[in-house]
């Protein structure tokens, strides 16, 4: 069984809900269990067909003769899972190849899997029913390992088929590999189970729903140590080939051709399921090509950007110094390759009002880039976007309250905690606070509430002893300036890890590599901080010394700090990009500390780093931003 649609995977618990016997499967079958299904496990009840590479080679030899396919078309797999045929096409010399599926556990898993063998291999996390690609755009398109019929209703079904016909050229081909349904409604075994490996087993019940048109499964996967640790319901529909000819002609396909089945074969020898017996069937396009749509002319953007004339008191020296310029040059220069987007650019705040009064009804939107805040006050960085919407000029990135709620740290501590994120103890200290009570064990760190950039956060805020913390805090009131509420908080020594995603639809979110501040060129003594002296003060051995690395984690932490990241988005109302900061305790338990709508933009800034692990660059970043704004404002 292969996924064509799947969410996100969650860390495997221990306390699994368990229902015991039960009389109706169906009555337990979630309409979007395809939401929680395709995850590690899967991959390992499965793996006796999924993960043999034999099988797959085999399969890909058959699929290639079928298609006669040419090194030089354009293929896309859909609900491609882990990517399994798709990555032996490409060590066969396909050279475009696209996949698509839902479930970005197993999307994440076909990156990084392309990536270590060196292929270019387009893999792209989304709902088949809707495809991000333009219309004739594939040669090919496929559906193998059994990944359709997923849905409660065959309206879905017809969806998915439209949509492949909309993106294959004319006379394109299309390839299934489904189940027979017609012998499994005669040949399905009501109940089995199998060791999946030496500490696992999975028995599985089976029944016809109540319409006989779709095949109920239980799986019930048993740890030996742990006990039951996943028990759930699917389901499948029951095509037969009479059905899938009536459906491929509703979407608009020629008549289709049956080439034989499969009958697939196990090294475990064991439970097949719906992988036992499949259809191979083709299908052709004829159309003639879509009308071309006159090319708009392309957009006009404005760009927000902080004044380089006046004081920004995040700055060591207080002003813009030469690698600001230059990092405002590179931006020039990578938003100069984008052909679709023309740029104007805005940075002197005394006329900034004026002058987009000018440019109302001139533009399509804003690109705020103005991180800095207006008159490069960062507590005024919500003041930008609150200007355009009063000149009801759409923009990039966070609204106001989003901005306003993600400066104030413990705010976010609370939202976190509310929606079960977790976060670091911790505690504030008003400006009025001449005693406080530390209920927390030492090591601990402060950091102004309010602040951006690690703006007041240096080694000497790390406190090991109360008079340490109190030095700390006077230091952050008279060297920077600060009356205002400062965090005081657990300090962490495990991994510190950034998370960095660029979209709006949580379900088609582009989430980059995560990455992790490398500290083992740092002096020994020195606390495991990347704060202000990392960023700003070139003197300092933080400056020389840190560097950013692909993180390299237990796939449940990464997964888990992914999921909560998202929630976090949602809940707050974040806007086509942000960061997300975090923390590993000494056991490996990560913990939220900041969230950064409108992150650094800059060249070589966490953003950039992370989406070039990706094989993204710089200007394909502000491009990824910028496609993800017009896509929300205009629809």
């Amino acid at each position: 069984m292969k996924t064509m649609l799947g969410n996100k995977p969650k860390p495997v618990k221990n306390h699994v809900p368990k229902s015991g016997p039960v009389d109706n499967l169906e009555q337990h079958l979630k309409p979007d269990w395809w939401k929680r299904i395709f995850n590690a496990m899967y991959l390992k009840t499965d793996a006796d067909i999924v993960e043999d590479r034999e099988i797959t080679q085999t399969e890909v030899s058959m699929f290639s003769d079928i298609l006669q396919l040419n090194p030089n078309e354009k293929i896309l797999d859909m609900a491609c899972g882990q990517g399994r045929h798709l990555l032996e096409l490409a060590r066969r010399g396909q050279q475009e190849v696209y996949g698509i599926d839902r479930s970005r556990f197993l999307i994440q898993r076909a990156r990084n899997r392309a990536r270590n063998e060196g292929l270019n291999i387009n893999f792209k996390e989304g709902d088949v029913r809707k495809l991000p690609y333009p219309t004739d755009t594939f040669d090919c398109v496929t559906i193998l390992g059994n990944s359709f019929g997923y849905f409660e209703s065959t309206d879905d079904d017809l969806k998915i088929l439209k949509e492949i016909f909309r993106v294959l050229k004319p006379n394109g081909r299309f390839l299934m590999d489904v189940a027979d349904g017609n012998y499994l409604f005669k040949n399905y075994v009501p109940r089995s189970w199998e060791w999946i490996d030496k500490k696992h087993f999975v028995c599985r019940e089976r029944s016809l729903a109540s319409d006989n048109q779709r095949l109920i499964s239980r799986e019930v996967v048993t740890n030996i140590e742990k006990g039951v640790i996943v028990d759930q319901f699917y389901a499948e529909r029951l095509y037969r080939k009479e059905d899938l000819e009536i459906l491929l002609k509703a979407a608009g396909f020629t008549k289709p051709v049956f080439h034989g089945e499969i009958e697939s074969e196990t090294k475990r020898n064991q439970d097949l399921g719906m992988m036992e017996r499949r259809m191979i069937i083709t299908t052709s396009v004829v159309k003639e090509w879509t009308p071309k749509k006159v090319k708009k002319d392309v957009k006009n953007i404005v760009v927000l950007m902080g004044d380089p004339t006046l004081r920004d008191v995040i700055k060591p020296d207080g002003v813009f110094d030469d690698d600001d310029l230059q990092t405002i040059s590179k931006l020039k220069i990578a938003l100069g390759e984008l052909e679709e987007f023309k740029f104007t650019y805005l940075n002197n705040h005394n006329t900034l009002i004026q002058d987009l009064l000018k440019l109302q009804g001139k533009v399509d939107f804003a690109f705020n880039l103005c991180d800095e805040g207006f008159h490069n006050d960062a507590l005024k960085e919500l003041h930008v976007p609150a200007v355009l919407e009063m000149l009801k000029i759409p923009y990039s990135g966070s609204n106001p309250q989003c901005l306003a709620y993600c400066y104030d740290k413990s705010l976010i501590r609370g939202v976190a905690a509310e929606i079960g994120v977790p976060v670091a103890d911790a505690f504030l200290i008003k400006p009025e606070d001449s005693l406080f009570e530390v209920n927390l064990p030492f090591p601990v760190i402060a950091k102004p509430n309010f602040g951006d950039s690690s703006f007041g956060i240096t080694q000497r805020n790390v406190a090991y002893t109360i008079e340490q913390l109190d030095d700390a805090i006077v230091r952050i009131r008279s060297q920077f300036g600060y009356d205002k509420p400062i965090l005081v908080e657990q300090f962490l020594t495990g991994a510190e890890i950034s998370v960095g995603v660029v979209g709006n639809a949580l379900s088609n979110m582009l989430v980059f590599p995560l990455i992790e501040e490398d500290y083992s060129q740092l002096p020994e003594g020195l606390p495991h901080i990347c704060g202000y002296e990392a960023k700003w003060l070139t003197d300092s051995p933080y400056f020389h010394a840190l560097r950013s690395i692909k993180a390299d984690l237990p796939n449940e932490v990464t997964q888990a700090m992914i999921s909560d990241s998202l929630k976090m988005f949602e809940r707050l109302g974040c806007r086509d990009y942000c960061r997300f900061d975090w923390r590993l305790d000494h056991q490996g338990n990560p913990k939220l500390l900041e969230v950064n709508p409108n992150p650094g933009w800059c060249w070589d800034g966490h953003l950039a780093k992370m989406a070039s692990f990706d094989g993204v660059s710089y200007p394909q970043m502000l491009d990824a931003i910028l496609k993800a704004a017009e896509h929300r404002i205009m629809g």
